[in-house]
């Protein structure tokens, strides 16, 4: 079986932040997002190869990362794109992957490597294989505002009888997931593109190929965060830092109280300042600061302020 790791977005509403940087890298507790999946992937035996899909614009950063990383399996693919405006779109970016790579004839696994997701995905491939229909990963998200911004799943039993992606008016808040795994002969990505199918997100794919075959839910009930805004990202942190804080051994904090769920990156100075649920990334500065709900990136300077939901590009001097 192959695996498809989805890394092409450019995290748009996570800017400044992922402005030069993938959002798949941003640091959760002691790992970064896209390392848990990649992890996964390694310890799994039924996954023989793992291919990284990103773009051009972030490929070199991606091809550094997997070299200094210990997995063998991942292996970059690159699809034609430089800005959020020559998007394929994940289904088009899909296509063009399992072409360039030749991998139509085998089992696939795709996954988003900006979710995270609580459950490990080998008891989702253990779901798949006692069924060997396209699977799908199925999650309440508690509400129906939120609902309208996925696919939702109807159900009977562990069969999905209906999809509908991001419908207006969710009757139920049973969401699909970026987590799916296809047998050899449901990857239909050609023939779903060839008649001018919608070539953005997965749930357009998965809509269509349910009203032609059997499509199954493996639901679960733990964490899942979708890292595209910088309260979800924020909240991921949270779910993983589960009330500690992290501060790096080479990290300077004086005179500071640091409170639940911070991360202080390597390098970085707190002084004389009041850090709450805030990520302060590697050699960056505070200085006489209260922060709260906030990101500093790298080698920015920030002093004399209080912040509630900030984000603080690389190499900011605030004020």
């Amino acid at each position: 079986m192959k695996a498809v790791v989805l890394a092409g977005g450019y995290a748009t509403r996570l800017w400044p932040v992922t402005r030069n940087r993938p959002k798949m890298f941003l640091p959760v507790g002691e790992s970064t997002v896209i390392d848990r999946v990649l992890k996964e992937l390694e310890d799994d035996d039924r996954i023989n190869d793992v291919f990284v899909s990103t773009n051009e614009r972030f490929a070199d950063a991606f091809e550094s990362h997997l070299a200094d990383a210990d997995f063998e399996k991942p292996q970059l693919s690159v699809e034609e794109t430089v800005d959020e405006d020559e998007k394929l779109g994940v289904i088009g970016a899909l296509g063009q992957l399992v072409d360039r790579e030749g991998i139509a004839d085998e089992d696939l696994l795709v996954v988003a490597g900006d979710n995270l997701i609580s459950f490990d995905l080998s008891t989702f491939l253990d779901f798949y294989e006692q069924n060997e229909t396209t699977t799908l990963a199925a999650y309440d998200v508690g509400s129906h505002e939120k609902a309208t911004q996925y696919g939702l799943v109807d159900l009977d039993g562990t069969t999905v009888v209906d999809f509908q992606e991001k419908p207006d008016d969710p009757p139920s808040t049973l969401v699909s997931i970026a987590c799916y795994a296809f047998p050899a002969d449901e990857v239909r990505f050609e023939e779903y593109l060839n008649a001018d199918n919608n070539p953005d997100e997965p749930g357009w794919f998965i809509q269509w190929l349910q009203s032609r075959s059997t499509v199954n839910a493996f639901t679960f009930e733990e964490a899942w965060f979708d890292i595209g805004t910088p309260e979800s990202y924020l909240e991921a942190v949270e779910w993983a830092l589960d009330g500690d804080s992290i501060v790096a051994e080479d990290a300077t904090i004086e005179n500071s109280t640091i409170g639940k769920n911070v991360h202080v990156m390597p390098g970085a100075t707190v002084t004389d300042s009041t850090l709450e649920r805030s990520l302060v990334f590697p050699e960056a500065t505070l200085d006489d600061c209260d922060l709260v709900d906030s990101i500093i990136d790298t080698e920015s300077l920030v002093r004399d302020l209080d912040l509630t939901g900030a984000r603080i590009g690389a190499h900011t001097h605030l004020p």
